[in-house]
């Protein structure tokens, strides 16, 4: 069957397209940047079609869901531009299920949040609960899968008990850590979803999906403490820590920005345990208890074999407008005695532990600073020591662009007072050796845009130039080291 899939570059949509295929599906992914999904393995797969789609263009979707039979359903967002993210998600799922109706699709598959009903529910499972309702809509059977805590290596969930667990040896918590939750692993999720295409029984139910064991969230990040061999955290709940003042406390100490934070906060005051068990009949598999799953994707991450990300989700930064007004412009050129493959591997394994090659100092004092005012700063990191996919993040960048052994661009998502981009190009100059380029292009907005230019000026020659020095120490190494080249990019260009 002709099968599509809206969410595709998200944390489960990048996982399950895979197992879709390897079940001999035909897939269409609809995706709004499809140089996203350019470098993943599965990518040249015959069965798999990538179509170009606004999920906020009617005429896009009919087009994009005509001719499918089932359609997934994986786009949650919490945050939006508008800052009403559960309007817009609403909106977005009324949309997709006339498009679907009208396009003759057969069935759609949501994956929602598990929780209580009523007028308790958080804003974030409730809006989950809207878009059920609105998927329902235009008359279609919609089958929901209703999961709590995702566990799996670069889930957000994930990532926030990892990084308060390894970071804080003293917690001072909400109530809500003796709150009740029932985790699942991603791996079972994706087997869940992926066989409710072949079991007639689940069109048009709704399924609480869950692991075998309920702990409270104390619970597992004690848990989480001995698997990652640490000794045992002090966990202190008061009674007076707001969501806000969670979704910041989360926002300092994890990757997650407080706007992510805050709707995740919000969510955990309400107990999240499955009520049936019906699915476990119909699809049965091998659940895995927290402990197993935690260990799981430890495992994953210590063998960097990270296959998707939270933060890979998500509108690109647009095109800086870089027409009219002043544009500074940092150049520095530098000749390296070594290959462009291997100039370019260099180049592309800054941010994350990996560092910046010179200055790692004041890169996190500046990573330190944009946390403070509530950007991303470095604790995003990167999910690859090595390679980098189109899209996603390195620290407080964006990968916008990509050309194999060739060049690299950077947005900056860093809170800033105009717009930021950092390019690599390698230009060949003869066997075995090359010019390397960077580019530091800032466009200032305002009179503090000056400001900050003119006071970060003095900076660039130490940073900027030991950046290069260090990405040609690196290349030449590289070069020399007796390894292969990574397998190239499957698409030579991304713009």
């Amino acid at each position: 069957m002709q099968v599509a899939v809206a969410g595709a570059t998200g944390y489960i949509g990048g996982r399950l397209v895979p197992r879709l295929l390897e079940d001999g599906q035909s897939v269409r992914c609809l995706v709004r940047s499809p140089a996203k999904l350019a470098d993943r393995k599965w990518r040249k797969s015959d069965a798999l079609e990538i179509l170009p789609c606004d999920l906020e263009d009617p005429a896009g979707l009919l087009a994009g869901l005509s001719g499918c039979t089932a359609a997934f359903y994986l786009v949650h967002s919490m945050m939006s531009a508008a800052g009403d993210y559960s309007t817009q998600d609403r909106n977005l799922a009324y949309m997709f299920a006339k498009a679907a109706r009208a396009a003759g699709v057969e069935r759609i598959i949501y994956l929602g949040g598990l929780g209580e009903t009523g007028p308790n529910l958080s804003e974030h499972l409730a809006s989950r609960r809207e878009v059920e309702v609105a998927l329902a809509s235009s008359g279609l059977p919609v089958t929901v899968l209703r999961a709590a805590m995702i566990i799996g290596s670069g889930s957000a969930s994930f990532e926030i008990l990892r990084y308060l667990v390894e970071r804080l040896p003293i917690m001072v918590t909400p109530k809500w850590i003796s709150t009740p939750c029932q985790p699942i692993a991603v791996e079972n999720v994706i087997e869940y979803l992926a066989k409710c295409l072949t079991v007639p029984a689940t069109v048009g139910q709704t399924f609480d999906i869950g692991g075998p064991d309920a702990p409270c969230y104390r619970e597992i990040m004690r848990i989480m403490a001995e698997e990652l061999g640490l000794r045992p955290r002090w966990i202190i709940p008061i009674p007076v820590l707001t969501p806000r003042l969670s979704s910041w406390w989360i926002h300092l100490v994890t990757p997650l920005s407080s706007d992510i934070a805050r709707p995740l906060a919000e969510g955990l005051k309400n107990p999240v345990v499955c009520r049936e068990n019906r699915i476990t009949h119909l699809i049965p598999q091998k659940l895995l208890d927290v402990r197993s799953a935690i260990r799981a994707s430890l495992s994953q991450l210590a063998e960097h074999r990270i296959e998707t990300n939270w933060s890979m989700a998500g509108r690109l930064p647009g095109d800086p407008d870089w027409a009219g007004g002043k544009v500074f412009r940092d150049a520095r050129k530098i000749a390296v005695d070594a290959p462009a493959w291997a100039v370019f591997r260099a180049f592309c394994m800054i941010g994350g532990d990996h560092g910046w090659y010179s200055g790692n100092w004041l890169w996190k004092i500046r990573g330190w600073l944009d946390v403070l005012v509530g950007g991303p700063g470095l604790r995003r990191g990167r999910r690859d020591p090595e390679q980098v996919y189109f899209g996603e993040a390195l620290d407080f960048w964006r990968v916008v662009g990509l050309v194999q052994d060739h060049s690299l661009t950077l947005s900056a998502e860093m809170r800033l007072p105009g717009d930021a981009v950092l390019k690599f190009d390698v230009e060949t100059t003869g066997t075995g050796r090359c010019i390397l380029h960077q580019t530091a292009l800032f466009k200032p907005q305002g009179l503090f845009g000056l400001v900050y230019w003119y006071s970060v000026v003095p900076l660039h020659n130490y940073v900027f130039s030991g950046m290069l020095h260090g990405i040609r120490k690196e290349a030449m190494k590289i070069a020399l080291a007796p390894q292969l080249p990574l397998p190239e990019f499957e698409v030579k260009q991304h713009a």
